[in-house]
């Protein structure tokens, strides 16, 4: 078993919260308030779209979760998003995805390519979706993300009960049309029940979005080709021990 799909032996000691903790002291509240006054945060405040959609571990795809996405485009064919569990303040981080064209997909080497899934279906199903922006103004945006693929890594695997980000990462693939990648419809109607949308009414309006050429995808989805999936195991190892040049930078010494 992969460290990825294996569950902690033991949770931490706590009162049930998630994370376990005390709450934040009147001090600290004035401390954080302070620091975000004074301080820019410039690259959180590039993040510019909260997407809502789903996501299956790949090694288990039994396993869906409803995932929150916020994105920062750091040119035209790449993005990158914190993923988050939930859209609420006290939302836990549980990841991070990085997007890129499928101009930029088609450079990879092909055992790269395997870590990735696409986006066509998740825009095109209706799954992807910007809550609270009409469909009018996001449509260009949705036509890109269809030629777009996703590697995303969850750190933290709430859905399990885990309280804190235990183990190893888990690779998270993109919901499909197909057997294990088809997301429970009830996942699915508690989403639109939150953000009052319907996806069916999505998908019907998106069937005419074009999406990325077959020839694109013939690494990426790697578990709907070949029925194999990828998880991380975490090994004990020797450290390395190479003794390079020793450089003076102001007055210290370092290899």
């Amino acid at each position: 078993m992969a460290s990825s799909d294996k569950a902690p032996d033991t949770m931490p000691v706590g009162d049930g919260t998630v994370p376990p903790g005390k709450p934040l002291t009147v001090g600290h509240q004035v401390i954080d308030k302070s620091a975000q006054m004074l301080q820019t945060l410039k690259p959180i405040k590039q993040m510019s779209q909260h997407v809502c959609t789903f996501a299956l571990y790949g090694h288990d795809m039994s396993r869906q979760i409803e995932t929150h996405h916020y994105i920062t485009r750091l040119n035209q064919d790449f993005l990158q998003s914190a993923v988050y569990d939930s859209h609420e303040p006290s939302a836990n981080l549980i990841g991070v995805e990085y997007i890129v064209s499928d101009r930029i997909f088609d450079t990879l080497p092909s055992d790269e390519q395997k870590l990735w899934h696409s986006h066509d279906h998740e825009v095109t199903s209706g799954m992807w979706v910007n809550p609270g922006v009409p469909e009018m103004i996001q449509r260009k945006e949705l036509e890109n993300i269809a030629h777009t693929y996703g590697k995303f890594w969850c750190t933290w695997q709430v859905d399990r009960g885990d309280r804190l980000p235990l183990g190893a990462p888990a690779l998270m693939m993109s919901p499909q049309i197909v057997n294990m990648g088809v997301i429970n419809p009830e996942l699915v109607h508690l989403r639109d029940n939150k953000f009052k949308i319907s996806t069916d009414e999505l998908r019907k309006s998106r069937a005419n979005i074009p999406v990325s050429k077959p020839g694109n995808a013939r690494v990426a989805d790697y578990w709907m080709h070949t029925g194999k999936c990828f998880a991380v195991d975490i090994e004990e190892g020797d450290m390395k021990k190479e003794q390079g040049e020793l450089k003076v930078v102001e007055g210290q010494k370092f290899p």
